[in-house]
């Protein structure tokens, strides 16, 4: 297996309505490579944004099944979303990432 690059870790920011609430209590969402594990994570948030993190949990988000109308006649397309992992960073304490309060 290849190894995963710092700038291949973080793939963007999740910006949803319980993530705005997190970042008041100085935690931040991202999804992130699949194969990366928490401490390739940590080092990736510690060098791509210069905080310090307190904690990094994972979980992966299973595919989900999707289908559509694919003509008038009733046919239909079945497929699914892809897989993603998703990752809860927590800094350590007077930490912020400045990125989140721009958008």
């Amino acid at each position: 297996m290849a190894e995963l690059r710092l700038e291949d870790i973080i793939k963007r920011p999740l910006i949803t309505e319980k993530n705005t609430m997190l970042m008041e209590i100085g935690q931040y969402s991202f999804e992130v490579a699949t194969e990366a594990n928490k401490i390739q994570i940590k080092a990736a948030v510690e060098s791509t944004f210069n905080v310090r993190v307190k904690a990094v949990n994972t979980l992966n988000v299973k595919k989900k099944a999707k289908s559509r109308a694919a003509s008038r006649r009733g046919g239909r397309i079945v497929g699914h979303e892809a897989a993603w992992k998703k990752a809860i960073v927590t800094l350590h304490p007077g930490e912020r990432i400045d990125l989140f309060e721009q958008i």
